[in-house]
């Protein structure tokens, strides 16, 4: 293990659209806010079969724990195989790995209900088993625990990454959802969903293609049609665009039914349903600047939606004269963020720091959000650890 002034951790990530596996290998300084520094980013596709059934266990249906029990297994043991393949492919071993921060799947996502919950899976013990690398899981709960709605969390991360002292800064992540980070040049942080990200564009790609593609490349069919602004207009007058933060949405409100919805209306060709799914995220995501206290100087985009060339041209549009661009003008490459995000989260998670921001979740309080699963390298980790905290 790696343990003069730095640490190794992974961070893993598989987001709403369950397309791929995100693996970030990252140094981070021993210090409490020590530097940090991406090593390594794969992306791995998500194999098939299981693409299927998260997507299918997504949404309501019949025998679903026992689906669920296999898929957190069976997703487990991916995680393993992807990060055991990254760490082989740049040299290292797992000795050199200190922890993984390992976000999940998210399956359910409830936190407006009587008991609100939120569920992820991804067996955290098959991943420290495999690897035998202590592994920090499920982030969310305890946020939910302390009265907040669990989500989002990379904000904390995304100051420790972007804020700027003369500068107010926006970091737009947009994976099957958005979400937005407003980075004050006070200190101060707001963050949350904004609406769609890419999830309803991919689920119209899916039915347009009869399954074939999954998603909009460069966003040419968006960019070759017209906006239904009739469709539009409907689209935008969601409950959850005018929702005051904090709050956190998923699949639940922006999956099926609106797919559904765009598919079922009349009279446009398909071209035409892409570029209004396109422009509702681009508005969307317009639409959170109500909730900040002053535009910010700089927009910074991550996720899989900075690959969708027609919606960076028309966020771009909107924010001008601010400039709009991806995060690798912060050496962070877009698509790494989450993953370089949760490998942050697991250190926290590990000296007992806090790793939530209570004014972006509702909470009653920060909280330290992570449980732990020891790996072969426990023992040797805890006497590592107290060198963090100094």
């Amino acid at each position: 293990m790696i343990l003069n002034d730095s640490s190794m951790f992974i961070g893993i990530m598989s987001g709403t659209s369950a397309d791929g596996i995100d693996i970030a290998i990252v140094r981070i300084g021993d210090a409490p806010d020590g530097a940090v520094e991406l090593i390594q980013f794969s992306e791995y596709p998500m194999p098939e079969e299981l693409r299927g059934s998260i997507l299918s266990l997504a949404e309501p249906g019949i025998n679903e724990v026992d689906r669920m029990g296999e898929l957190d297994r069976a997703l487990g043991q991916a995680y393993a195989d992807t990060v055991l393949a990254a760490i082989h492919g740049v040299g290292l071993k797992a000795d050199d790995i200190s922890a993984i921060g390992c976000h999940g799947q998210t399956i359910r996502h409830r936190p407006k209900a009587g008991h609100p919950f939120t569920l992820q899976i991804g067996c955290s013990a098959t991943v420290s088993e495999y690897t035998g690398i202590t592994t920090v899981s499920d982030f969310r709960s305890r946020d939910i625990a302390a009265g907040g709605e669990g989500a989002p969390l990379v904000p904390f991360s995304h100051r420790r990454l972007f804020a700027h002292e003369q500068k107010n800064i926006a970091v737009i992540n947009i994976g099957g959802i958005a979400n937005v980070t407003w980075l004050g040049n006070d200190g101060s942080t707001i963050g949350f969903d904004t609406g769609p990200g890419n999830m309803i564009m991919d689920g119209l790609m899916l039915a347009f293609s009869d399954g074939r593609n999954t998603f909009d490349q460069n966003g040419a069919l968006a960019a070759s049609g017209t906006v239904c602004h009739p469709l539009l207009e409907k689209l935008m007058q969601h409950p959850f665009l005018q929702r005051k933060p904090p709050k956190s949405t998923g699949r639940e409100e922006f999956g099926e039914a609106m797919v559904h919805l765009i598919l079922e209306w009349p009279d446009i060709p398909d071209a035409d349903r892409m570029a209004t799914a396109c422009q509702f995220t681009a508005d969307s995501i317009e639409n959170s600047i109500g909730f900040m206290p002053i535009e910010p100087a700089k927009w910074l985009v991550c996720g899989g939606g900075t690959r969708n060339r027609h919606l960076m041209n028309l966020l771009t549009e909107k924010f001008a004269p601010a400039p709009v661009k991806t995060t690798e003008v912060e050496d962070v490459p877009p698509q790494a963020v989450e993953a370089v995000c949760f490998a942050v989260l697991a250190k926290q998670a590990l000296m007992g720091g806090t790793n939530t921001i209570s004014e972006v979740t509702g909470a009653r309080h920060n909280v330290c959000g992570g449980q732990i699963t020891p790996g072969n390298n426990w023992a040797e980790l805890l006497q590592s650890i107290p060198a963090w905290i100094r």
